[in-house]
């Protein structure tokens, strides 16, 4: 009961829903520019022979994952921008540094189950750095396109 009336006098607003389409205005210029330059930089480094897809979607067409860069990396970078809303500046930092950090573990993992194939002189800290930079320019763009937000 003293719960209640503590959480009572807390004068929270109400939580809002937003609509379908207020959403998709929202995230979708980031979402659709995540997608462009993962896609453009995956086309690049295809052909400089950096890096290669082993298993994808319609090999004979496509030198990259369109599965990974029109449904995954939408998804993550959604997710991404929903934690960085919710998150002080220094915890914006620490998020883009933490998913940086992380990304060159998946693509071992990746490697491992053959999803993914670097050549040698590929360096993982070259996957920290991409992923900082890319990570910093969706929010940034994020930003610029929602300043109603």
């Amino acid at each position: 009961m003293n719960t209640v009336k503590r959480l009572k006098g807390l004068n929270l607003p109400p939580w809002q829903k937003k609509s379908l389409p207020s959403l998709i205005k929202e995230y979708s210029p980031a979402l659709i520019l995540a997608a462009l330059l993962g896609t453009s930089l995956d086309l690049y480094f295809v052909e400089k022979k950096m890096y290669m897809f082993p298993i994808r979607p319609y090999p004979e067409v496509l030198s990259f994952n369109i599965a990974f860069t029109f449904a995954g990396l939408p998804i993550l970078v959604l997710v991404y921008l929903i934690m960085m809303k919710k998150v002080t500046k220094w915890g914006k930092v620490g998020i883009i540094l933490f998913l940086s950090l992380l990304m060159p573990i998946f693509e071992r993992f990746s490697e491992l189950f053959g999803l993914f194939e670097h050549s040698r002189e590929w360096k993982h800290i070259y996957s920290f750095f991409g992923y900082l930079v890319f990570l910093s320019v969706i929010f940034l763009f994020y930003r610029l396109t929602n300043k109603e937000h």
